[in-house]
């Protein structure tokens, strides 16, 4: 049981440094008006976006989480004839969901503060702009493993069975699938949307400023390769560790 610990303590080191990072980040004064505005529009879309994506995602999980009470967890009408008399698998699946959903969040709100500072550094050197691009990109890095981390170690601390973690992963992957899926239409529909308008019809380069659509091809790249790609990324490391964990067990 001491070496689950091992797992916590490495979740919280990895969550504290995601949060020093973040707000490394967020302390760079962004002093160009023009850049500053269009991250703000950019990081209002997103924002609205994420949590209207999240609300529906969250009837689909309350909805799956009654089912696995019902028919796995207390098997109420005898059809698997297996009830484990608890909701443990239930309660790690929401727990998993939450984490995924959480990881996303962290992605979109590093990469919306992250970009526009960005450029600002930049503007000083190149140097100066990779370094805040590095420790934005590293702000849900170190969240995605400090959740999942976290996450399995403490339901294996609570639990202690192997098999309630497994909810863990189809929780995450539940949320990630969608976020994954809703982000990267969206970010496709932005993107081809702008390029047809912007240079078929205004004879306009790609991300050109004059065209308004331009921000949605950005919001796109925000909600499709930031919040989804974490969101998927959690999932993915989530399975990992059950995976090795059913391994071992």
């Amino acid at each position: 049981m001491s070496e689950i610990l091992y797992g916590v303590i490495a979740a919280v080191i990895s969550l504290l440094t995601a949060g020093i990072l973040f707000l490394r980040v967020q302390r760079i004064n962004v002093v160009n008006e023009d850049v500053k505005n269009i991250g703000d529009l950019i990081k209002e879309g997103a924002m609205a976006f994420l949590k209207r994506e999240y609300t529906v995602l969250s009837v689909f999980v309350i909805a799956v989480f009654v089912i696995l009470v019902v028919f796995i967890d207390l098997d109420v009408f005898g059809i698997i004839g297996t009830s484990q008399g608890n909701i443990n698998m239930s309660i790690s699946y929401l727990i998993g969901a939450a984490g995924s959903a959480l990881a996303g969040y962290f992605g979109m709100a590093a990469a919306v503060r992250g970009n526009s500072r960005t450029t600002e550094a930049s503007q000083k050197s190149l140097n100066n702009g990779l370094r805040v691009a590095f420790s934005t990109g590293a702000v849900p890095g170190f969240a995605v493993v400090g959740i999942g981390l976290l996450g399995v170690s403490v339901l294996y601390l609570v639990f202690e069975s192997a098999t309630v973690i497994a909810g863990f992963g189809f929780g995450a992957s539940s949320v990630g699938l969608f976020a994954r899926v809703a982000g990267g239409v969206y970010t496709k529909a932005a993107d081809v949307g702008a390029d047809l308008v912007g240079k078929v019809e205004a004879g306009l380069p790609e991300d050109d400023p004059r065209n308004p659509a331009t921000i949605a091809d950005n919001v796109g790249d925000m909600v499709g390769d930031t919040a989804g790609m974490s969101a998927d990324l959690f999932e993915s490391y989530a399975g990992s560790l059950i995976a090795t964990i059913a391994l071992a067990v």
